[in-house]
């Protein structure tokens, strides 16, 4: 294995630990809001509305619980 070959495959690791960590976060789900207002031809949220009704939606409706 060559170093460009290490070099490579911690780069790629490192892509894989981002896009987990951005998706785990929700974070990913910006991006897809405004894909989604970029394909219809809308106006996007502002960001801190788009967080204020996800977290809103989040409350409604539970994804886990204890009990």
């Amino acid at each position: 294995m060559t170093a460009g070959d290490v070099r490579a495959a911690v780069v790629r690791a490192g892509r894989g630990v981002r896009w987990y960590l951005r998706e785990w976060s929700g974070e990913a789900r910006w991006d897809d809001h405004l894909r989604e207002c970029a394909a219809h031809g809308h106006a996007p949220l502002s960001r801190r509305e788009f967080e204020r009704r996800r977290s809103d939606a989040l409350e409604r409706n539970p994804v886990s619980r204890c009990c």
